[in-house]
């Protein structure tokens, strides 16, 4: 085994490995980020799921997609290593995609939990990887997350457009086929990146006498890789009797805080306030994914039944998110460094309390479209178009931030697990998505809690919709409605917690011990 460091190897003011990292990246996220675009769409016009199966079963595969990395962060820090975990995920993801071009439910749900059990090995192992190229101290280290995060979203955006083409003009198995080409391109660069050494002597099995160690003629990466396909099943048993997904949350949750107050109990006293931090922008991020996550759900189809698009069709919309970060990653990244030589760069917990505020703001937009509704309650594109710019600019003041901090707050010996920590944010954000995206169903002019009281002022000042006209109107007026009135709530919710974030971020920054 060659242990020669050459991560000191430097491309474009980077280690060389990040390069590798970021076109892995991209191909991977190309391949989940088309067929996201898709499933929605895929299941309420191919397998005629209603509304509300629809979401259910995304939210579920979408949520544990995210609880995953928990548990192959955990096994890459004690057993496997970052480089056999990511190897382990992206072959399962490959075969994940490919098994969705056959239709039957066995396949489908199927396809669906190997795409789970891969994304855990894949996702928190090769953020954690681009983490281990920087010394905790380096400045560059959040320059180069949000590099690493502009290769996420180049994936993300070239995908939906792409898929949805071959969707459309082929047929969805041809789309879905083409995400899992995108995940072998991923694998290709990755392995030349391991072939070339630009990773030094990162990321290789933690302890290879404790891997070898043999049970029933197996060692124990060979049990983990066999565990990790009979999981397969269970994942998609999950998935599709979603609606039991509730026990999971309890089950997740237990596991969490168990870990989190074991990893409290042996770490020092200046770990413990990071750890708390890292937690806390855990919990951030947790609400700021339950209202982002509705780009791939709800959002999708208020793009396809409520807005005259131009130029692409709803599940191109999903590219649009990704298209700004594509434009704005590398002025964010100019920006924090710019701004770091003048001492002036906002200290993280600022940073997540804009992010919210922007994401909100971002809602609020799209909450303002009947205001230049058509005669078939069908909205402008512009305010589609001019809500993804809002919320991506959150999204850049938060999430690469968080994905750098993560690997900064944490203790050393668990870096892997918090980042699957994260990550887990996404699976409770996800899991909340759904029940966020049931709520925008056509309800035929019923009223809830978004269309009463002071949530009911907000969105009519918002929307310009009263309910009592709404009920009376058209079946899509009344979808309209359904999709704004939540898109108005839940928009100043996050722009009111984002301000509170503010006010607090000197106490937040004081626990962060010299982490910026």
């Amino acid at each position: 085994m060659n242990t020669t460091n050459t991560t000191t190897q430097e491309a474009f003011g980077h280690p060389k490995g990040l390069l590798y990292l970021f076109f892995a990246e991209l191909w991977e996220r190309f391949s989940f980020y088309g067929m996201r675009a898709l499933l929605v769409l895929y299941m309420t016009k191919q397998l005629l799921f209603s509304d509300d199966m629809a979401f259910g079963v995304y939210a579920a595969y979408m949520s544990l997609v995210y609880v995953t990395p928990m548990l192959g962060g955990i096994l890459a820090d004690k057993i496997l290593g970052y480089r056999k975990s990511i190897m382990l995920g992206g072959i399962l993801m490959v075969f994940g995609h490919f098994f969705l071009t056959f239709e039957h439910p066995i396949f489908f749900y199927g396809s669906l939990g190997l795409i789970i059990v891969g994304n855990g090995f894949f996702k928190p192992n090769i953020s954690s990887f681009v983490g281990a190229l920087y010394k905790k101290e380096d400045s560059r280290r959040d320059s180069g997350f949000t590099i690493f995060y502009l290769g996420i979203n180049l994936g993300a955006a070239i995908a939906p457009l792409a898929c949805a083409w071959f969707a459309e003009n082929y047929g969805w198995h041809y789309g879905f086929v083409l995400a899992g080409i995108g995940m072998i391109a991923g694998l290709l660069v990755f392995q030349r990146g391991l072939k070339s050494n630009v990773f030094g002597d990162k990321g290789f099995v933690p302890d290879t006498n404790n891997y070898n160690k043999k049970a029933f003629g197996l060692n124990k990466g060979q049990r983990i890789v066999l565990l990790a396909i009979l999981s397969v099943p269970v994942f998609a048993t999950i998935v599709k009797f979603h609606e039991f997904e509730h026990y999971l949350v309890w089950i997740v949750s237990a596991f969490l805080i168990g870990f989190i107050i074991y990893i409290l109990s042996v770490v020092s006293n200046k770990e413990k306030k990071r750890l708390t931090v890292a937690i806390y922008f855990t919990v951030l991020y947790t609400l700021f994914s339950a209202i982002f996550e509705q780009a791939g759900s709800s959002l999708t189809l208020f793009a396809d039944r409520n807005v005259n698009l131009v130029g692409m069709d709803a599940a191109g919309t999903n590219s649009i998110n990704a298209g700004f970060i594509i434009l704005f990653a590398i002025p964010f990244s100019m920006l924090w460094t710019f701004l770091t030589k003048r001492n002036k760069n906002p200290n993280s917990p600022i940073k997540f309390g804009l992010g919210l505020v922007f994401l909100g703001l971002g809602f609020v937009i799209f909450a303002l479209s009947p205001n230049s509704m058509d005669a078939f309650a069908k909205t402008s594109m512009s305010y589609l178009v001019l809500g993804y710019l809002v919320l991506t600019i959150g999204e850049l003041f938060l999430s690469p931030i968080g994905l750098s901090k993560m690997t900064e707050l944490s203790p050393t010996k668990y870096i892997a697990f918090i980042m699957g920590v994260w990550f887990s944010a996404n699976f409770y954000g996800h899991f909340f998505a759904g029940k966020i995206a049931k709520l925008t169903s056509a309800s035929n002019g019923e009223s809830n809690v978004f269309t009463e009281g002071i949530f009911g002022d907000v969105v009519s000042i918002v929307t310009g919709l009263q309910p009592q006209d709404v009920a009376l109107g058209s079946e899509n007026l009344q979808q309209l409605f359904s999709y704004v009135s939540v898109y108005a709530s839940f928009g100043i919710i996050s722009v009111i917690v984002g301000i509170f974030a503010i006010l607090i971020s000197p106490f937040i920054k004081k626990m962060m011990s010299g982490v910026h």
